[in-house]
């Protein structure tokens, strides 16, 4: 435990302290044959307001016994409705990866979250699951797997930014965790939450880096793309089943 530095209230006299704690997290898995270890692990990290349940059913067609889908759930929840009423069983309920408020801390915290999951896996044996590992954000959730990718301890060998692109605050030292993997941007065409601009940014800055990447496409919005996850276990298998 340790005091912040500085008295940032002024005249309250107040200080704040981090204190680390125990959490449970919630994760929800399709896939994977019980007793045996699949040949690919993917990670798909909703976005704001979801949940993880109801983000792992998106993915439904992709998973198999030799595939397993791991959908770990945010640490914040939130009622969506708004206001300061009491809220009830019929409000629902959505999760936050982080927010500005003491960022820092809730990124440790999430990659901590993550490196646990990743090696705690049934079949795992407190190792990252072997095989080929994807893991795949969504929106908020292409965030925090771009800075798992690069600050977490568990390797992957292919990231999937979907709905977003890279974090503006990346350290330089996670340039080479990046280009040593697979980069895939998906993107699609009627995306009111994504400018043309801003993913010119993006290629901007990864061109800047070195980066290597690619793009998928979609005709819809922000949303998750059946076809494109087909295309994207097609080339997985392909990846694993070399002619």
């Amino acid at each position: 435990m340790s005091e912040g530095e500085g008295d940032r209230t002024g005249k309250a006299g107040i200080r704040e302290m981090s204190l680390e704690v125990l959490r449970t997290a919630r994760v929800a898995v399709l896939g994977g044959e019980e007793g045996t270890t699949p040949s690919s692990t993917w990670f798909v990290l909703h976005g704001y307001r979801q949940l993880a349940r109801r983000f792992a059913r998106r993915f439904a067609g992709v998973a198999e016994a030799r595939r397993r889908i791991v959908a770990p759930e945010a640490l914040s929840r939130f009622y969506l409705a708004p206001g300061d009423r009491p809220h009830g069983q019929a409000d629902p309920v959505g999760a936050s990866w982080m927010t500005r408020e003491d960022r820092e801390a809730e990124i440790a915290d999430y990659v901590r979250y993550l490196d646990r999951l990743a090696r705690s896996l049934p079949g795992s044996a407190g190792a990252p699951p072997s095989g080929h590992r994807t893991v795949l954000g969504f929106s908020q959730g292409a965030h925090t797997a771009a800075r798992w990718a690069v600050l977490g301890s568990v390797r992957c060998h292919r990231l999937v930014l979907w709905g977003a692109g890279l974090p503006g605050d990346l350290p330089e030292g996670g340039r080479e965790r990046l280009a040593a993997l697979e980069l895939i941007l998906v993107r699609g065409e009627d995306d009111d939450l994504r400018q043309a601009d801003e993913e010119a940014r993006e290629e901007a800055l990864l061109a800047e880096w070195g980066i290597r990447w690619r793009e998928l496409r979609h005709p819809g919005g922000h949303r998750i793309d059946g076809e494109v996850l087909q295309r994207l276990v097609a080339e997985e298998e392909a990846v694993r089943t070399p002619r």
